[in-house]
């Protein structure tokens, strides 16, 4: 803790430090895998902005607390609340949630993420727009949303549709994870670090630049598995529609493709219709701001939807593993329901601040295509 700085209680949702150089946020609520909420949201934005101005912060480092991982998304049950009451908590959330994203894909000075363990959802959002994001032999990178009858938000629609080719339309059917070589090779990360470097690093960040300090910890990631399977998942997920991904999936001779159909099967069909909708219209976006628009107007349509909270249901609150979708089935998935996701919500549109907040909002990014 730097000199003058309050005291905080072990248990603050996030802990706040700065040593040297470096300021140092933790997500610490462990026994959740540091799932986020809004007052977490709201300590993370405030900080940042104070940081940017503070000629004593060199460099901002994120980690999370425990030894499960960086954190495990957004705090779903009390989505799943929400949803239930018809009330607009979340609606807030992902107003607030998105903006602090966008703040930290251009904020203005190194901004590392070490990704290691669990990071899912919200967390990819905290993680994945920073300027050096740093992944482990533990990591576990994913966007697991059409699990839950929802799409991926957070601008991860923006990463995975600029992914080579159509590995992220991939990861983001089937709910999947990747580890760090993945992670590194589709631009959900920039650098691996073997995690019994990562004391080393956090200590060189107080002293020296983030470049130097993260080149002289990393270490080859190894060889991507999503990359040498290019050839079945182009061939398969460049259709648009999703029936038709699947029937080339299942006549595919390679058996992660096989398997890839019957994980997607499982998968909430208005979710797969929206999230597949969402990645091709991100292409056409012209940055990460109009896709966080996007998703939070596929967002909020979501929470007033069946899926988000029979999804949630099934796999976190009562844990039977067997949600009822509706519809039920592809074929049945109507396409004007699925545009209606795409509109302006009763809630109106995403706010992100005062014209001029965000001016290089429209700045491109890497974004993993060097790769493809």
């Amino acid at each position: 803790m730097s000199p003058g700085s309050p005291v905080q209680p072990a248990e603050a949702p996030v802990l706040i430090e700065k040593r040297g150089r470096l300021a140092h946020l933790t997500l610490n609520r462990p026994r959740a895998i540091n799932a986020l909420n809004h007052d977490m949201v709201r300590t993370l934005q405030r900080v940042l902005d104070e940081w940017a101005q503070d000629d004593d912060v060199e460099t901002v480092l994120l980690t999370g607390s425990g030894e499960r991982g960086l954190c495990a998304g957004g705090d779903i049950v009390s989505i799943y609340r929400d949803a239930l009451d018809g009330g607009s908590e979340s609606v807030q959330f992902w107003r607030d949630e998105y903006r602090l994203n966008l703040t930290i894909a251009n904020y203005s000075k190194p901004y590392v993420a070490i990704m290691d363990g669990i990071v899912l959802g919200g967390g990819i959002g905290l993680s994945a727009h920073g300027r050096f994001r740093v992944v482990t032999e533990r990591s576990s990178v994913g966007l697991p949303e059409t699990s839950i009858g929802f799409t991926p938000d957070v601008g991860g629609t923006w990463l995975l549709s600029h992914a080579p080719g159509e590995t992220g339309t991939h990861l983001a059917l089937t709910a999947g994870s990747v580890g760090a070589a993945d992670a590194i090779a589709i631009g959900l990360a920039d650098h691996f670090v073997p995690a019994d470097r990562l004391p080393e690093l956090v200590e060189a960040l107080e002293r020296v630049d983030a470049r130097s300090a993260i080149d002289e910890a990393s270490a080859a990631p190894g060889a991507s598995a999503l990359l040498a399977g290019r050839e079945w998942i182009d061939e398969a997920y460049s259709a648009d529609d999703i029936e038709e991904i699947l029937r080339r999936l299942l006549a595919s001779p390679v058996p992660a493709a096989r398997e890839a159909a019957a994980t997607i099967s499982s998968k909430s069909p208005t979710a797969l219709a929206v999230t597949l909708a969402s990645l091709r219209a991100a292409r056409r976006l012209p940055d990460l701001k109009a896709t966080l628009v996007q998703e939070f107007r596929a967002s909020v349509h979501a929470l007033r939807s069946h899926d988000l909270a029979e999804g949630i249901r099934a796999q976190v609150v009562d844990k039977d593993r067997t949600p009822h979708w509706q519809p039920a089935h592809l074929a049945d998935v109507d396409r004007s329901a699925v545009a209606a996701y795409f509109t302006e919500p009763a809630e109106g549109d995403l706010l992100l601040g005062p014209p001029g907040a965000h001016a290089n909002a429209s700045k491109p990014r890497r974004t993993g295509k060097e790769h493809a």
